[in-house]
């Protein structure tokens, strides 16, 4: 009996059993377990395990406490014969250890399979019988097979797991869960038990964080005082400075930490203008060097949580300050390399933020400025990996901000920067992988950026290199999702551009992949948000593909599950504009697939939320280039719609439709703006306007079959331009 063997002078409560590739889970629930205090009302009880210890402790790591032993087969087996547990880390790296299978099968042959009890870390449980995801399988061979030494209801028995991985269990209900199986108690009650105690934590942080608060203040205040006082009290003012910024350091680390735990953010919040008002008294110019670093750090700590809690403005400030205050560590020290980066670095932090409120002027100032400050540094100490890679992130930002600003030829320059100094961190770390994916990243920005300037041949080589990076990645370790989701988009962004590039069975393939592999990931977690927005954008570029291919019904499909999970996505938060756009795009792949189909009300159906939508978003960012191509599809849609019933109304839509587009449209090379110019300009029966956009799309390589049909519905044939196909058909090689 179970009981029996607790209270019969077992050594250990459990045995944790783990690949060594899993070792820091190992080390966090090996410390979990033994120091977790047992809720003292349920210490003493009796249950099957036994009476209920006020410690788990001890709990014997495997293999570790006998690392000098000569047999070390021996001594595992003798520590799992004096233990009342067993606690298998489960991950594709357990289930591929033949210690973790061994260390199973002697604990089950000592009769204790009802004693077994897993802790999910990674993998899938029984992946390993889905073909093409046996790489994924977490649970070891010991644990799936059936125990014919067991009685026969456990034969076949799914072991108790709990599953501590982010959007499941989660560490803390994993460890809990973990704890109720061992001691034999039902979870909830534990749960109900470490809330309470949760909740009594949490009043008493509460109240330690205010009386830090207040004594900070009042040393703070002190400090200042004292500080202007005579010489002879510099001494005095310096110790409770001292004093004064050691309790400042404590509230933004440790106490910080714990506010955060219990999701006290308005205490955290508080502490955070405590700390600000503090800083904001001090002087700079007789300050150690080291406080001002300190300082710094502080303050940038700081701009983190407000911009986290979207307090945009606020960390602005903050940033600001710390920039200010490593500006005045770097002029103390001209010279020092070090200190110049970290002053680049803060401007960084401080340009992010302006970006964040739209602010393009003074985000590209101070990104500029980082920029400059990061390549002084890198050219001094060119073997320094840290700083190649912030002044490559440098070098990103300030491109974005161009690419947004129009300035795409500078942008080029910034990206192009970056992609060298990505590939230089590669060449001298090859193993690192992510130094493979960020290069990836900037390949990607510089096809996205050839797109935009219509050299659609570049921009395929440069989505392919991309994607060949993030493939390899992604076949190196199939069990990372991480990767996996990299090559996922890749192939979406190379299947869009092959599409618009009338290389039809390509984009087909690689758009089938995208959402294949997004529905994987779905299905591996589906509260995650991001895999099913992936689903839901992916298979709706796919359906319009179809549709244009004629194959409706596949179509449809795609197009469904489109809208259903946007809606899903858009009705769990209502302030996510990118979410509300999507759907408004999918309405319309919809609508346009009605028409196709005849049915004139259902499209309407779809396209009229879509286009009221499209307007509400445009009111907010007027000049943003993707609305205005957004809604000029929606005016367009609508138009044909009204076509079927009202000529002129259709033709109001139209007028919309290339009015939308045409200012940004001229201003640029943008094949997407381009087309929908060209589109609304066909519909609108202009050919003679129509004409020469259509012979630079062709010179350009772009070519789709809606495009291609509307002009022939306009006895305006699709100009055959040799050159960009050969163009295209290079760099597709």
């Amino acid at each position: 009996m179970a009981g029996s063997r607790t209270s019969s002078g077992l050594q250990y409560r459990a045995f944790i059993s783990y690949s060594h590739q899993d070792r820091s889970w190992a080390d966090w629930l090996h410390k979990a377990l033994e120091t977790y205090p047992i809720p003292k009302r349920l210490v003493g009880r009796t249950t099957a395990a036994g009476t209920i210890p006020a410690r788990l402790a001890p709990v014997f790591r495997d293999r570790e406490e006998f690392a000098t032993a000569t047999d070390l087969g021996r001594k595992v087996d003798e520590a799992l014969a004096r233990s009342a547990n067993l606690i298998v880390v489960c991950s594709p790296r357990a289930a591929a250890s033949h210690w973790v299978d061994a260390e199973v099968r002697a604990f089950k042959r000592l009769g204790r399979s009802d004693r077994i009890f897993c802790l999910i870390v990674g993998g899938e449980p029984n992946a390993g019988t889905l073909r093409g995801h046996q790489g994924e399988e977490c649970f070891p061979a010991a644990l799936r097979e059936p125990d014919p030494d067991g009685p026969p209801a456990a034969q076949a028995r799914e072991p108790i797991a709990a599953d501590a991985r982010e959007g499941r269990d989660g560490r803390t209900n994993a460890k809990l869960k973990l704890i109720a199986g061992l001691l034999d108690i039902g979870f909830d009650e534990l749960k109900q038990r470490e809330l309470q105690r949760r909740n009594r934590r949490m009043a008493a942080i509460t109240a330690l964080a205010l009386l830090v608060m207040a004594v900070t203040t009042t040393l703070a205040i002190t400090a200042v005082i004292a500080r202007n006082a005579a010489d002879v009290a510099r001494v005095a003012a310096e110790r409770r400075q001292k004093q004064a910024e050691d309790l400042v350091g404590f509230m933004l680390g440790d106490l910080g930490d714990k506010l955060g735990e219990v999701h006290r953010l308005d205490i955290l919040q508080s502490v955070d203008d405590k700390a600000m008002a503090y800083f904001a008294a001090l002087p700079t110019a007789d300050v150690t060097d080291v406080a001002l670093a300190q300082r710094v750090t502080a303050l940038q700590k700081i701009g983190s949580v407000r911009m986290e809690l979207g307090h945009v403005p606020a960390a602005l400030e903050t940033y600001q300050a710390a920039s200010a205050l490593a500006a005045e560590i770097a002029q103390r020290a001209p010279a020092d390399i070090d200190r110049q980066a970290a002053y680049g670095d803060s401007l960084k932090w401080v340009g992010q933020a302006w970006w964040y409120q739209g602010d393009l002027d003074h985000a590209l100032q101070n990104f500029t400025a980082a920029t400059t400050s990061l390549r002084r540094a890198v050219a001094a100490k060119p073997a320094d990996n840290d700083l190649a890679f912030d002044l490559a992130t440098a070098e990103t930002n300030t491109g974005r901000v161009l690419e947004a600003r129009g300035e795409l030829d500078a942008a080029g320059t910034r990206y192009e920067a970056a992609r060298t100094l990505f590939a230089q961190l590669v060449a001298r770390q090859p193993g690192e992988t992510r130094w493979q994916s960020y290069l990836g990243d900037a390949w990607n920005s510089l096809g996205k950026l050839a797109f935009e300037q219509g050299r659609l041949d570049q921009a395929i080589a440069a989505y392919r290199t991309d994607h060949g990076i993030k493939a390899a990645l992604a076949a190196r370790d199939t069990a990372n999702h991480e990767a996996q989701e990299g090559l996922l988009v890749s192939n979406a962004i190379l299947g869009r551009l092959l599409a618009a590039c009338g290389e039809n069975d390509a984009a087909l393939q690689r758009d089938g992949e995208a959402v294949a592999s997004a529905k994987a990931l779905m299905a591996f977690d589906p509260a995650n948000t991001a895999w099913r927005e992936y689903v839901a954008l992916y298979s709706q570029q796919l359906g319009a593909l179809l549709r244009q291919l004629g194959r409706l019904d596949a179509a449809a499909d795609a197009d469904g599950d489109a809208v259903r999970m946007l809606a899903a996505l858009a009705t769990t938060d209502a302030s996510n504009t990118d979410w509300q756009q999507e759907l408004a795009q999918s309405r319309l792949e919809s609508a346009r697939l009605e028409l196709a189909r005849g049915a004139i009300g259902r499209a309407r159906e779809q396209a009229a939320p879509a286009l009221a939508t499209i307007r509400t978003l445009l009111a907010k960012r007027p000049d943003d280039r993707g609305s205005l191509l957004l809604a000029s599809q929606a005016y367009a849609v609508m138009g044909r719609i009204e076509a079927q019933r009202d000529p002129n109304a259709a033709r109001d839509f139209w007028v919309q439709a290339r009015d939308a587009v045409a200012p940004a449209a001229r201003s640029g090379n943008d094949p997407n703006l381009l087309a929908a110019w060209t589109g609304a300009l066909l519909l609108l029966g202009d050919t003679d306007a129509a004409r020469p956009l259509v012979a630079r799309l062709s010179a350009m390589g772009y070519r789709t079959p809606d495009l291609v049909a509307l002009a022939a519905s306009r006895q305006l044939d699709w100009p055959d331009d040799t050159a960009s196909s050969q163009r295209i058909a290079a760099a597709m090689k």
